[in-house]
């Protein structure tokens, strides 16, 4: 069979532990046997960041912006724990915030429903998308750690230096610690408009929460842009396709979604995003059962995993052990990034490939052959537990079957 050829390449960014494990394992059975895989290359693991000062991290978001997809592999955020197991020259910063900032996107994040995998909540009928805005935040901050007694302030002047406001955070009487974030218009903007834009493009009500009764500024800002430019770009359109958007307290939020029947996108802050993806993700099943993907504002997609490098997994798979590791969201975040090649090189037997890919995967599942975190989850019968390896070969035969049809 004749490999499907691409145009323009991916930006491919490896990662760490199990997880780059799994990618090699995916490349080599399920990709590169049928495709003349064309990719530029940029390994994200932590041990080359620490060789690089983490530029490599700016290099592969600087190519995404130029070839404008990429697929990345997740990667390890290091804590004092991994300075010291790596012999790092410092603590990184997350690649993802990095990747993130510089493209200034929103997230979206989907589970991959599958026959067989109930969600938790037994309401939900259909997904519940999340949209996390990509910018700023905690992930942004600056964070100081006063030694003793005296006073933080909060101070901003304008581009000429005057001073324009100074605002006393608190007085000291001992050790403490500041953290101070910030965020911009045109990002909140950006991100509002991609989390409309997306609704109506899916058909989907759009939910947007914040927490602005006691962030009156800092939130209230999401607040007011969300509703201005719906009131003055989208009302008509929503009401048009018989959509709702609809705005509340994030605590409020968290009640009525899981009451709900599911259905919707939800749009968070970068933080809120970043915690209640991964509640959704288990929620419906599996947190190896999230596709993630940054959009820009201006057409630029990142495809990745929802979930970590699965450490655990790694030290076993390191010491010689058995591993059963579920790669569903990361074959998921190939197939995403190969069918967005395909739809913008106007290639559609690449479109055709991933799509059939996503579904050799499913049926693979649907006819009880799966991973361990799935096989004690399932409501079918007699399923049958593979290792990590052995799940992917299991869908290279049914994607076999399917292109030779």
């Amino acid at each position: 069979m004749e490999k499907i050829r691409m145009t323009t390449p991916l930006v491919e960014m490896d990662g760490d532990e199990m997880t780059r494990i799994i990618w090699k394992m995916i490349k080599d059975d399920l990709l590169l046997p049928f495709i003349d895989l064309k990719t530029e290359y940029y390994d994200l693991g932590l041990v080359k960041r620490d060789e690089t000062d983490d530029q490599i991290t700016i290099d592969a978001a600087e190519a995404t912006k130029k070839y404008g997809v990429a697929v990345k592999c997740a990667t390890i955020t290091p804590n004092a724990a991994r300075v010291e197991e790596y012999n790092l020259k410092a603590m990184y910063k997350s690649p993802n915030g990095t990747i993130r900032a510089a493209l200034d996107g929103t997230v979206f994040r989907a589970p991959i429903l599958v026959k067989g995998i109930d969600p938790y909540v037994r309401t939900w009928k259909k997904p519940i998308i999340m949209a996390r805005h990509a910018y700023g935040d905690v992930y942004k901050n600056v964070e100081y750690r006063a030694e003793g007694a005296g006073t933080a302030e909060l101070v901003f002047r304008d581009e000429s230096g005057e001073e324009k406001s100074r605002q006393v955070i608190h007085e000291f009487k001992g050790p403490g610690i500041i953290q101070g974030l910030h965020n911009t218009d045109v990002s909140i903007e950006g991100f509002a408009r991609a989390c409309f834009t997306y609704a109506l493009d899916q058909k989907i009500d759009l939910w947007f929460s914040t927490k602005d009764t006691i962030s009156k500024i800092y939130d209230g800002n999401f607040k007011e842009i969300f509703q201005r430019l719906y009131d003055t770009e989208y009302k008509e359109k929503f009401e048009a396709a018989g959509l709702e958007y609809f705005y509340t307290l994030i605590d409020d939020a968290v009640a009525r979604v899981v009451r709900s029947e599911g259905g919707f996108l939800w749009a968070l802050k970068n933080y809120d995003g970043d915690v209640m993806s991964d509640m959704m993700a288990t929620a419906f099943g599996s947190l190896a059962m999230m596709t993630s993907v940054l959009v820009s504002p201006d057409g630029i997609y990142e495809y990745e995993a929802a979930h970590g490098t699965v450490q655990r997994h790694y030290y076993k798979y390191r010491n010689g052990e058995t591993t059963s590791t579920n790669s569903v969201a990361t074959i998921f975040a190939w197939s995403g990034a190969l069918r967005k090649r395909g739809e913008l090189d106007s290639l559609p037997e690449l479109v055709r490939f991933a799509d059939l890919l996503e579904e050799a995967t499913l049926e693979t599942i649907e006819s009880g052959k799966m991973t361990g975190d799935l096989a004690l989850i399932t409501t079918l019968p007699n399923v049958e537990k593979l290792d990590t390896e052995g799940f992917i070969l299991a869908i290279r035969d049914k994607l076999e079957k399917k292109l030779e049809g």
